[in-house]
């Protein structure tokens, strides 16, 4: 079940308050955080929902947030970044840091409302991705150790014949490894089961 929460990261604490206020008269959860390593503590890509982090803040500033919360490998939370004084270099640096958009202090209840049910909806999409690569990754975590040889020597495209000869088994016992393999992956082709492995390689390899 979707649950997200809006996070809040603002040091003034009356804007943090009326924002809550807003957020939660609308039927959502908010967690609220004065200062951006506050937030920063706590985050971590799994999070659902969003966060509204203000671009002038005491300490580590709302594009220094956005900045620290891009983790190679990770699609990070969606963000909005609020700020009184926007600009075109400022809205640049806030899309080059993974913000999905720039809102103008002062702002419309129902301007803010609207970027965050955009980013409420980005974030329903992450998680889907998110959930579709865990169960991938588990999928191809079912195979057994002979089950991975014939995969390999499948993708290197060797007949069955070459592949019982290599690994000294009949090719009805390759027939039926390839049968278990293709029915533990839920994959339709051998194509589609090298598209999902291809896949599941870059999901387990480190990122450099």
């Amino acid at each position: 079940m979707y649950e997200p929460t809006v996070y809040l990261v603002d040091d003034d604490i009356d804007m943090r308050e009326s924002l809550e206020c807003l957020l939660q008269a609308s039927g959502m959860q908010t967690c609220a955080f004065e200062r951006a390593d506050q937030f920063l503590h706590e985050y971590c890509p799994a999070l659902m929902g969003c966060v509204i982090v203000d671009y002038q803040m005491p300490g580590m500033t709302g594009l220094e947030l956005l900045e620290r919360m891009q983790i190679p490998g990770e699609d990070a939370l969606p963000a909005i970044l609020m700020t009184a004084f926007a600009d075109v270099p400022i809205a640049i640096s806030a899309m080059k840091r993974g913000a999905i958009d720039l809102l103008e202090k002062p702002f419309q209840p129902e301007d803010l409302m609207a970027k965050v049910q955009e980013a409420l909806s980005r974030d329903l999409q992450r998680q889907s991705i998110r959930s579709q690569q865990t169960q991938l990754v588990k999928k191809f975590e079912r195979l057994t150790k002979r089950e991975n040889e014939t995969l390999e020597l499948l993708r290197a495209g060797l007949p069955n014949k070459a592949i019982a000869a290599k690994l000294e088994i009949t090719e009805r016992a390759v027939e039926m490894r390839r049968a278990r393999i293709m029915e533990k992956i839920e994959a339709q082709s051998i194509a589609e089961l090298f598209e999902e492995f291809a896949i599941y390689r870059k999901l387990i390899e480190p990122v450099a």
